[in-house]
Formats: structure tokens, C-alpha cells, sequence
């Protein structure tokens, strides 16, 4: 059995990748989006059917021009994410603008834009998961929109205090950055690498794990933005993985032994203080983190930046 097919036994593997192809070659049970991935899927030339698919639906509603590349936007994120549902028998993550991260009704309405995108493709919404950045508006977004059925996937999460505030929240899932925390410790360290039993990634995710485990939260741990495979073998038995399609051939290929190291039964009798979450805890929490602190504005600039990329893309081709 190779190192993917041992892990599958413990954890739910998701294909990091907005590349259908390379989902359907992993066979993973979910997949997840964002908008980095979605605007190198769109230069894709298999995927040029979606984008006029998107184009043509948006267009149909006669909007300004920039409302009308947002249009375009949401309905190729959703018909990727149908499309991939496809393939994969459970669910697809669709992510919120970055610029609505610190805007909980403007995220309430995209989200339920979304959703109502994918009700009209005749799509399940148990099978569709919302990504917000886990800013304190975001997942006050969350909270009301999973009131209303609406599952969400907080994303961009990299501090403990961003977790608990979202199992306290009551979100679905969450996906803390592995790899964005190990890059920044290894920048900070001055060091080529940091051995993965001192990975401060894969040590954030244990906590989280432990910590939601041992006060009975439902909300799932989903490790994200791997670096390595050993980053990925030393979280087997967490709730869900989600992997690049460079790393799941990689534990394809590989036959090394995968145990399991995250177990709720080991983290129920573990000693652990309960946080009491609030919003002044929140943010003095986030604001004594500098890594979480820097990351998350990192990577919201980074989502939105992509979201430009994709715009001009899509500007582009309405000239054509």
C-alpha cells in the first residue's frame, strides 16, 4: 500500500488545485479552490468551455462593466466547482472575494450569491463549501450564513485564536496554513529548512486538533498549504488534508510507513485550558502574533491580487 492509500485510512485527503484533471487523477474525496488556483486553471486551454459558459450566463444580465466581470467571476468559480463535483463524491470549497474580508454583510451576500449560483446549477449545497478569510467579520459571517444551512470553510487561518473563534462560531471547517507558518518561521530563523518534528505548522495544527477534540467542537481541522510530504505523513489522522497535486504523486509514489498521529480519543484526556473567545481576546490574540498577524494580511493581499490577475484576464477576453 503507498503513502497516499495508508493515509486515506485515517484522514479525508482533498486535492488542493483548481486543475480538473489533476483531481481526477488523485481520486481525492474533496476538492478546494482559491483564487490563486482558479486564475492559472483559467489560462488552462481545456478549461476555455467555462470560461465562455461564465461569460455567457454573466453577460445575459446586462451589468456595468465592472459589475459585470464580478458577474463573470462568481459563475466560473461555480462552474468549476461544478464541474469538479463531478469527479469528486463529496464536497467543493468556493471562496469570497478577498476585498469582502473585513465586510460581514457584503461577505453574507456574496456567499448566498454563490450559493444560489450552484442551487441553480442544480447542485446540492451540502456539497458546497463557502471560503472566508478568518477575519473577526468573517467568521461573524460564517456564524450567520451556517444559521441558514449555508457550510462554510475558513480559510487564511493561522493563529489559535483565529480557530477557537471559529469553533466557537460554529463553521464547518476550518484550513490552517502549514506551509505559509513553516515559511515564516523559516525566514525568521535565518534557516534553509526546520525538521518536521519542530515544524511550527504542523505543530499549530496539532493544537488546534487537540484543542477541538478535547471541548467536543464539531468544526473539522483541515491542514492546508503543505510544503513537503513529511509535513502531510506527520498530520495523518487529522480530520482532512488538503494537498497540491505535486505532493499527492509524491505520496503516491512513496511506500513509507504512514502512521496515524492525531487520535480525539488521546486529545479527550490531554490537560488543556479553555479559551474564553470574544472580540477584544480575538484581536489581542492575533495582534500578540506577529507570524498570524503578517500572514493573514499576506495572503488576503495575495487572493486579491490573483482576483485582479483574473480580472484582466477576463477583460481581455470580452475585447476579443
Amino acid at each position: 500500500m503507498n503513502s497516499l492509500d495508508q493515509l486515506k485510512q485515517h484522514t479525508t485527503v482533498v486535492a488542493d488545485t483548481g486543475d480538473i484533471d489533476a483531481i481526477a487523477q488523485h481520486t481525492p474525496q474533496d476538492a478546494t479552490t482559491n483564487p490563486s488556483l482558479l486564475f492559472k486553471a483559467a489560462q488552462m486551454p481545456q478549461y476555455k468551455d467555462l470560461i465562455d459558459a461564465a461569460i455567457n450566463a454573466a453577460s445575459a444580465e446586462k451589468n456595468r462593466r465592472g459589475e459585470l466581470v464580478d458577474a463573470i467571476i462568481d459563475q466560473l468559480s461555480v462552474n468549476f466547482g461544478c464541474r469538479i463535483l463531478e469527479i469528486v463524491p463529496g464536497r467543493v470549497s468556493t471562496e469570497v472575494d478577498a476585498r469582502l474580508s473585513f465586510d460581514t454583510k457584503a461577505t453574507v451576500e456574496k456567499a448566498r450569491h454563490l450559493t444560489a449560483l450552484y442551487q441553480a446549477a442544480g447542485i446540492d449545497t451540502n456539497r458546497v463549501l463557502i471560503k472566508i478569510a478568518s477575519t473577526w467579520e468573517g467568521i461573524r459571517a460564517a456564524e450567520q450564513l451556517e444559521r441558514d444551512g449555508i457550510h462554510c470553510n475558513l480559510t487564511l487561518l493561522f493563529g489559535f485564536g483565529q480557530a477557537v473563534a471559529c469553533a466557537e462560531a460554529g463553521v464547518t471547517l476550518i484550513s490552517p496554513f502549514v506551509g505559509r507558518i513553516y515559511d515564516w518561521y523559516k525566514a525568521k530563523r535565518k534557516v534553509d529548512h526546520i525538521p518536521v518534528e519542530d515544524d511550527p505548522g504542523v505543530h499549530s495544527v496539532t493544537q488546534i486538533f487537540n484543542y477541538f477534540k478535547k471541548y467536543g467542537y464539531k468544526t473539522e481541522v483541515m491542514g492546508a498549504s503543505f510544503r513537503t510530504k513529511e509535513q502531510v505523513m506527520a498530520l495523518c489522522g487529522c480530520d482532512l488534508l488538503t494537498i497540491a497535486p505535486d505532493l499527492l504523486a509524491q505520496l503516491s509514489g512513496s511506500t513509507a510507513d504512514v502512521p496515524k498521529k492525531l487520535n480525539a480519543s488521546a486529545a479527550d484526556a490531554m490537560d488543556i485550558d479553555r479559551i474564553e473567545m470574544n472580540e477584544s481576546a480575538f484581536r489581542w490574540m492575533l495582534n500578540e502574533d506577529a507570524m498570524a498577524t503578517e500572514k493573514l494580511a499576506e495572503g488576503i493581499r495575495g487572493f486579491a491580487s490573483d482576483l485582479n490577475k483574473l480580472r484582466e484576464l477576463l477583460q481581455t477576453r470580452l475585447k476579443v
